[in-house]
């Protein structure tokens, strides 16, 4: 029935540190079908490469780099498509700033074409200054994902969207947001499958970001209630997602 799967991680793969065995199957059935996937995570503090090394090493998911897609990434071809120059200011962490700079971008902490705004677990006052005062010089304002916590052992800690509220106040204007559910990342996706909105599903047990993403995107969308949305949510959904499953085990492949 699809052709090709959008796969979220996080409650969907696995929670946490903790695997989810029915991700697993999942996956291995895609592999065993030759059915084209990619993990599409709003992460940007993690590398392709060490996304899927996690999943070898800690859940036995054996996958390339290249399946796995982030907001960086999504950040950086967006760039790419924009074409409005190469000097960048980021707020972030390694795995959103090496990459950009890999691809190679310059960091201009003065007068950059972009400012890009993601998760900073070290972030301080002045580095709000900077990209303040470079936004307000006229620089592309974006921010790689709209998630206002992450979940954690601790609870639910500010996230990417948290961080980049902070810079939309000072500088009162909007971001342009990259990752789920927005239009950027998932036309990207879609494009890197080389295939029709209609011939993909999206996976996640998010409805806000992973079933909006597909909804708001024209794509069909599977929620699976092994992560942050709950049975008892269902009922308030304003519009519900394609498909509903308790476990992913319960997903039935159609032969492509």
């Amino acid at each position: 029935m699809y052709k090709g799967y959008l796969i979220d991680l996080d409650g969907t793969i696995y929670r946490g540190s903790e695997p989810i065995p029915a991700g697993r199957r999942f996956v291995e059935q895609l592999q065993a079908r030759q059915i084209p996937f990619l993990f599409l995570t709003n992460n940007t503090t993690k590398t392709p490469e060490t996304v899927a090394n996690r999943l070898t090493n800690e859940f036995s998911i054996h996958v390339d780099p290249e399946t796995v897609y982030t907001a960086t990434l999504a950040t950086i071809d967006y760039m790419n498509d924009a074409a409005k120059g190469k000097k960048v200011f980021v707020i972030g962490e390694p795995g959103l700033i090496d990459p950009i700079l890999a691809a190679g971008y310059v960091w201009d902490a003065e007068n950059p074409d972009y400012v890009v705004v993601g998760l900073d677990t070290d972030v301080t006052y002045e580095k709000f200054v900077t990209a303040t005062l470079a936004i307000q010089k006229g620089a592309t304002f974006i921010g790689t994902n709209p998630d206002k916590n992450i979940p954690t052992e601790r609870g639910l800690l500010p996230g990417a969207g948290s961080v980049i509220a902070m810079v939309e106040a000072s500088t009162q204007q909007k971001a342009i947001y990259i990752g789920k559910p927005e239009a950027i990342i998932m036309d990207k996706a879609v494009e890197i499958l080389n295939m029709k909105k209609s011939e993909v599903l999206m996976v996640g047990d998010n409805y806000t970001t992973d079933i909006l993403a597909g909804i708001n995107n024209g794509i069909d969308s599977l929620l699976v209630l092994s992560g942050f949305t709950q049975k008892e949510d269902i009922p308030t959904l304003p519009v519900p997602p394609t498909y509903l499953v308790d476990s992913l085990d319960e997903w039935s492949f159609n032969e492509v």
